[in-house]
């Protein structure tokens, strides 16, 4: 029988879009070098490419075709309470719709244990952005999903985000500056 991880899993190697759980909120995915599927992305949310995506993996090396970091440098170990995604230099050619109009890229390491065994699975990153349109309330449970993405996406994970609550504090990694503050 086969898991919803898996059949997640199926889904993005075979170009699709899912939404899952992560940390804080569900999530948008896909797999970034399906370009297909990350236009269908901004898309379905209405998202301007100018500002990018961000990429969860569940552990940095399946970061680091993507990421460039200075010598010496490492992405902090994931905090499940309090997650942050880190800007980071791109390593080159990171295509401009996972990157937006932006020099780095925002990466993290998700301590969701769906999102982790996804990323897992599909020994990739996966692109995450919030399930929601743009300016929109992110959905806050599946039968919110099912009502707003049945049609748009090609699979609904199961499942539960945690153990944070809301999205994700987005900070640049060489100053620790705060671009978005945790949200709740």
């Amino acid at each position: 029988m086969t898991t919803p991880a898996e059949k997640a899993a199926e889904v993005l190697r075979g170009g699709g879009v899912i939404t899952y759980p992560t940390e804080g909120v569900f999530g948008l995915g896909c797999l970034p070098r399906e370009h297909a599927a990350v236009q269908r992305i901004l898309d379905i949310k209405q998202r301007d490419s100018s500002k990018g995506l961000i990429l969860i993996a569940a552990d940095a090396a399946l970061l680091d075709d993507w990421i460039d970091l200075p010598a010496g440098t490492r992405l902090p170990d994931p905090d499940p309470e309090n997650p942050r995604t880190w800007v980071v230099p791109a390593a080159k050619g990171v295509p401009a719709t996972i990157r937006g109009n932006n020099e780095g890229i925002a990466v993290r390491i998700t301590s969701n244990p769906i999102a982790g065994e996804l990323s897992k699975l599909v020994r990739s990153p996966i692109v995450s952005t919030s399930a929601n349109l743009s300016g929109q309330t992110v959905a806050a449970d599946t039968e919110c999903l099912r009502r707003q993405f049945e049609g748009l996406v090609d699979y609904i994970v199961p499942g539960d985000c945690g153990p944070s609550s809301g999205p994700s504090e987005i900070r640049i990694l060489t100053t620790g500056a705060v671009l978005r503050p945790r949200q709740r």
